[in-house]
């Protein structure tokens, strides 16, 4: 049988991802987000299959792309959080201009300026209250129609419909720029 997490577990486990997200988000420190991550993590955007293994890939890949390519403008609406015993899953609605290189969402297409609207969900464990792997998850295609690379018309893709319609089903109210 599952083991249920307590309320205090649950806490704990959001505390260290706000805390983490603080660190990458806000600060933009790679150094930082590792302090609060197991031994031997791992990060893995799957639609690209990329990320980095072990502390120093994690460093690496924090520090020379993810962060270094974060759009000034990346907004996250709130979706839902489930926590387990030692895992946390979100699901966010991400917002920004692609306005710069961002290799690790959408490698060798150069900046469009175009707004991109995404839900992403995140699946994050845990081992002794740190992180032990992010998993993100997002619907590639219609990122990839938003920016023009995927002409929806051709292909069956929507663009920023699905987020909009996920962020409409759920009442939330959408960042217009």
């Amino acid at each position: 049988m599952p083991k249920v997490a307590t309320a205090t577990s649950t806490k704990k486990l959001i505390e260290v991802w706000q805390q983490h997200c603080y660190f990458e988000l806000v600060m933009k420190d790679a150094g930082a987000a590792l302090t609060i991550m197991s031994d031997n993590p791992h990060v893995l955007m799957v639609p690209l299959a990329t990320g980095g293994r072990g502390r120093d890939g994690v460093y690496g890949f924090y520090h020379d792309c993810f962060l270094a390519q974060l759009p000034a403008d990346l907004t996250a609406i709130p979706i839902s959080q489930v926590v387990g015993e030692n895992i946390v899953a979100e699901e966010p609605v991400h917002q920004f201009t692609h306005d710069q290189v961002m290799d690790w969402l959408v490698p060798g297409v150069p900046p469009t300026g175009r707004r991109v609207e995404v839900g992403v969900v995140a699946i994050i464990t845990f081992g002794n209250g740190k992180i032990a792997s992010e998993h993100l998850y997002w619907d590639h295609a219609s990122v990839l129609a938003q920016l023009r690379v995927l002409d929806p018309a051709r292909v069956p893709v929507e663009g920023n419909e699905s987020p909009r319609t996920l962020l409409q089903w759920v009442g939330a109210t959408p960042v217009k720029k």
